[in-house]
């Protein structure tokens, strides 16, 4: 949530986003997760193999581009967002991860990171190849949700990577988010592996394969 919204405004708009992108079970979820039972079955997947037209911008394309951002841009995005916790992401271009974000006449519309190494999730480690690259951390500003941007700049970062050699692309889906499901379904992307992360009392750890897919 972008910093200057009132609290009041802000939860409403959270129970109003969960229920209208069926988020329900994932919010029940992160319930439990607080009380030191943290379940998360979650798909491992593949991305950019296939062939599909090019995700458009809804409305008035004009002004939109895309680039790499670098540490003014990152500390820009991290002072105008709310609730991120211990998340760093200046750290994240200072262990070699590349931002790509999207803006429209200078302002930032929406962002997401690139990994090249191996990436470890829930404690489970994800090896890379050099010409793989994890992706994550797409956000897309309030003021421009809705307008289909998060598939359109995703699918650019697809071709920036493979002018740098990268052409394989993973990423993790959260079973219970129908909202990352459906992004990731207009991309073409598909499954490889389900997983259950377990995580009990911050004490206990465990993942655990539940399928293959072909």
């Amino acid at each position: 949530m972008e910093k200057g919204n009132t609290t009041r405004f802000y939860r409403l708009n959270w129970m109003w986003n969960i229920l209208r992108h069926g988020l329900f079970l994932k919010g029940v979820n992160n319930r439990i997760a607080r009380i030191g039972l943290d379940f998360m079955p979650y798909y491992w997947v593949l991305e950019g193999q296939e062939e599909f037209d090019p995700p458009q911008i809804r409305g008035d394309a004009t002004g939109f581009e895309v680039s790499f951002f670098d540490d003014t841009d990152i500390a820009k995005v991290q002072s105008s967002i709310s609730g991120l916790g211990d998340v760093d992401y200046a750290q994240n271009l200072r262990n070699g991860e590349i931002c790509v974000g999207l803006r429209k006449k200078g302002k930032v519309a929406a962002f997401m990171f690139i990994k090249k190494n191996s990436h470890e999730f829930r404690g489970k480690l994800f090896p890379l190849k050099d010409n793989e690259a994890y992706l994550y951390g797409m956000y897309t500003f309030e003021s421009f949700r809705g307008k289909n941007l998060a598939p359109y700049l995703r699918y650019h970062c697809y071709q920036l990577c493979r002018e740098d050699g990268i052409h394989k692309f993973y990423s993790v889906s959260d079973y219970l988010n129908k909202s990352t499901l459906r992004f990731k379904g207009k991309l073409k992307a598909k499954n490889t592996r389900l997983y259950l992360s377990m995580k009990l009392f911050k004490s206990y750890y465990r993942t655990f394969l539940l399928k293959k897919y072909n």
